[in-house]
């Protein structure tokens, strides 16, 4: 039995049933239903719906109870419909108060939450320490602790790093015919991939490639956890995930290696993609949500997670902890205009539809 926390919560994942919603307002801590919908909270609580693997942000949201007395009731997400299904809840419900704070794992349904009106403004004083393009002008969200989308390889079938693919356009290539996989586009850090790629080559190329991957019979998988999986299991020579899916094989042993893509200076570069966090329009317990927002965005909170088995990037300059994911060499990253992903996926979402589902 691995004792890797991710490995464990990704076997579990597989096998949890579809439950009621009186089961989901019990893993909630939600205390009860009343007839109109409406959740019943006690007074010093915040509701978190949080797409950050269990396995890490447990344990961070324990803290902040330690430390603030502070009851947080979370809501996670699953591997299969990732940030999709939270965000379609906190819209769908918004005006019942179901959600205090929005602890994304990726960025593209926090946007779509902003420019639904369903995120309020939140001045941090400490905002000048993050990057400028991993926060909103605005303070509607704030990024942290970001992963990078990467190749991981298979050095069984793969034993020169000379033979590795460089490119994520090389899932594309006749050469690798029938021996790369990705998980479905329309979930997670890869949907908000592909919006990004609508953004670098435009409608037509884009739509080319999409065409070109289906043609080169690219395995299609339930989520980023299974194309690492599958990868080091030797049914792909490669796959296109995110760094903390890749650090679950190699920490269990797999023979597997990590490829940063797109590094010349001709190709797209990689995508570095951020948690976020942001409070929810109409939440009932937004002086709670202000002070778990805090909390978060809090150096010791992303020390942890770069230290954790997931070894995610910190975006605080004031963290002096560094992935052991992190490459000695500079990294070539992709230059994103984040408000713009949104409108790309919105271009682009139907584009895969038609040609994957």
């Amino acid at each position: 039995m691995s004792s890797n926390p991710l490995k464990k919560q990704a076997s579990n994942a597989i096998s949890v049933p579809c439950i009621t919603w009186l089961g989901i307002c019990t893993l909630m801590g939600l205390s009860w239903i009343t007839g109109a919908g409406c959740v019943q909270q006690h007074a010093n609580q915040v509701v978190v719906f949080c797409a950050l693997d269990r396995a890490f942000s447990e344990n961070q949201l324990a803290d902040f109870t330690k430390s603030t007395k502070i009851e947080v009731q979370p809501k996670f997400d699953t591997e299969s419909t990732k940030t999709v299904g939270l965000a379609n809840q906190i819209i769908e419900q918004a005006d019942r108060g179901v959600c205090d704070v929005f602890w994304n794992n990726e960025i593209l349904h926090t946007l779509r939450l902003k420019r639904a009106g369903l995120l309020v403004p939140f001045e941090l004083e400490d905002a000048g320490h993050f990057p400028a393009e991993f926060r909103c002008p605005e303070g509607h969200w704030y990024g942290l602790a970001a992963r990078a989308r990467v190749l991981i390889v298979n050095t069984d079938l793969l034993p020169d790093p000379d033979q590795y693919p460089t490119s994520i356009l090389d899932l594309a290539d006749p050469k690798w015919q029938g021996r790369g996989c990705l998980a479905k586009p329309l979930f997670g850090t890869t949907a908000t991939h592909f919006a990004v790629l609508y953004q670098y080559l435009g409608p037509e190329k884009f739509s080319s490639f999409v065409e070109q991957l289906q043609a080169n019979q690219v395995g299609l998988l339930s989520g980023n956890r299974q194309v690492a999986a599958d990868v080091a299991a030797g049914k792909y020579a490669f796959g296109w995930t995110d760094t903390d899916d890749y650090q679950v094989e190699k920490l269990d042993g797999s023979p597997v290696a990590m490829v940063f893509p797109d590094q010349a200076a001709d190709q797209l570069g990689c995508l570095l993609l951020p948690n976020t966090i942001a409070i929810i329009k109409g939440g009932r317990n937004p002086a709670q949500a202000q002070a778990l927002v805090k909390h978060v965005l809090s150096g010791p909170v992303e020390s942890a997670l770069a230290q954790s088995p997931s070894a995610q990037f910190p975006l605080d300059r004031r963290v002096s902890v560094r992935s052991a994911l992190l490459p000695e060499d500079n990294v070539r990253w992709m230059k994103v205009d984040w408000e713009q992903t949104v409108v790309a996926w919105d271009a682009s979402s139907p584009i895969l539809q038609k040609i994957f589902y």
